[in-house]
């Protein structure tokens, strides 16, 4: 009734909807899909619980329940407000919200937000701890590595007998003459 003329004359007729399976139209669907994000840390929600090992190479956000060992050498952690974390952490970075209970070690930075609760040991080379989070074990603080240092290419400098610096400097030759050293023979 209020379709464009266009798209009707297009389509050889008015559009009617065919139902397929449970109820869903098929052939072209105009509802969007829905999929991952492109480049955004990997998610776990509220209503996931894995307990075990956690392995990974990309960053992850936790806002649900996790026990176990968390492994992220090269990616960042972070605990959402709903996160509740029983693990040993390992990553590069980590940001906590919600509730952690076990050791972390970050390559570069912890960071424990207001609504963090941490029961646990840090070993990192940065720390933050925002006014209100909550915190109870130790903290080691690591100086980072020391860049590697790389060879000079050693150059040789032979030193200038200092009468011919002073003639080059003056511009004439003939002023001065090199010092001679002799040796009387007895």
């Amino acid at each position: 009734m209020w379709k464009r003329k266009e798209d009707e004359e297009a389509e050889g007729g008015p559009v009617k909807p065919q139902s397929g399976f449970g109820g869903m139209p098929q052939g072209r669907s105009d509802s969007p899909r829905v999929t991952a994000p492109v480049g955004g840390p990997a998610h776990l929600g509220r209503s996931v619980m894995i307990k075990g090992e956690l392995t990974g190479s990309e960053d992850l956000y936790v806002d649900g329940t996790l026990e176990g060992t968390i492994q992220l050498p090269g990616s960042n952690l972070t605990v959402g407000p709903n996160g509740r974390v029983r693990a040993g952490i390992h990553a590069r970075g980590v940001i906590i919200e919600g509730k952690v209970d076990g050791d972390i070690e970050a390559s570069e930075r912890v960071e424990l937000r207001k609504t963090a609760v941490l029961m646990g040991s840090i070993v990192t080379q940065r720390v933050v701890i925002e006014d209100g989070a909550y915190f109870k074990g130790g903290v080691d603080v690591k100086k980072a590595a020391p860049a590697p240092i790389q060879p000079r290419p050693e150059t040789k400098h032979e030193p200038a007998p200092a009468a011919s610096s002073a003639a080059a400097a003056s511009g004439s030759a003939s002023q001065a003459k090199a010092p001679v050293l002799e040796q009387k023979k007895s």
